[in-house]
């Protein structure tokens, strides 16, 4: 499922770079964002391939529903500019998520 060329598995302990918390793996796939802050760093191309040379914070913009009903993060680079999106992890802080639909609506 995850093995394609778009996908490298990295699921690693980090300090966010926001709020400085120490972020433990996921354990079920590759974490790519703070659980606390929901940011995360602009470090990916393709997800886990660390070839972006940006290095930006991806802030949190929105949330919306992706298929299978998940939802996914959408983030804006505060130095370039990109959008990307993340699937929420289930230990991602809800009240940030309502945080940012409520922002949203």
């Amino acid at each position: 499922m995850f093995d394609t060329k778009k996908f490298t598995m990295i699921d690693e302990e980090f300090t966010c770079s926001v709020c400085s918390k120490l972020v433990k793996p996921l354990g079920y796939t590759a974490r790519d964002h703070c659980p606390y802050c929901l940011c995360s760093k602009h470090v990916d191309i393709n997800p886990g391939d660390r070839m972006c040379k940006c290095l930006g914070i991806l802030e949190p913009i929105a949330v919306e529903k992706g298929k299978k009903d998940e939802l996914k993060i959408v983030y804006k680079c505060n130095k370039c500019g990109e959008i990307k999106r993340n699937k929420m992890a289930v230990d991602d802080n809800f009240d940030e998520i309502l945080r940012i639909m409520k922002e949203n609506s």
